[in-house]
């Protein structure tokens, strides 16, 4: 099943963080494609360096909520600390959308409840998959021509 998911990183070598998560994303499933990085000012929480983002797109079979398990893994074995909300970190990834799946529990939300909102996502989405659609909210290029330019 198609799953998209958001990187992101402002620790250390962020670049490299990227490129690191992506290894170890295709040693267990199949990557699809991979967005250009794209640098963005963070969202909230404490005062932190400026993201390196991109998005993937993977082809998996894993159960849902084992996807997310996989990529908590993954995070946790590139020393992913959740100290603070929305704090800085040495990587993040995010289950963005999962085939047909929706989801409201605790442990997992599809898609994503803030993607719709975030140009960090929206715009490396596109550009891999121009006739992507947020389930729930959209095309993905119509939600990116929505969202206010930034300076």
């Amino acid at each position: 099943m198609k799953a998209v998911i958001g990187l992101g990183a402002n620790l250390g070598n962020p670049h490299e963080n990227l490129d690191i998560a992506l290894a170890l994303l295709r040693e267990s499933t199949d990557v699809v494609a991979v967005s250009s990085y794209y640098t963005t000012a963070p969202m909230g929480g404490p005062t932190q360096p400026d993201y390196v983002n991109a998005v993937c797109i993977i082809e998996s079979e894993l159960p849902a909520l084992d996807l997310l398990g996989m990529l908590q893994g993954i995070e946790k074995s590139m020393g992913r600390e959740r100290l603070v909300k929305w704090g800085p970190r040495t990587i993040d990834l995010d289950l963005i959308q999962y085939g047909p799946l929706l989801s409201k529990s605790d442990e997992l939300e599809l898609p994503h409840p803030r993607a719709y909102e975030r140009g960090f996502v929206l715009q490396p989405w596109h550009e891999i998959d121009a006739d992507a659609v947020l389930l729930t909210h959209g095309r993905v290029d119509q939600l990116l021509a929505q969202l206010s330019p930034t300076p």
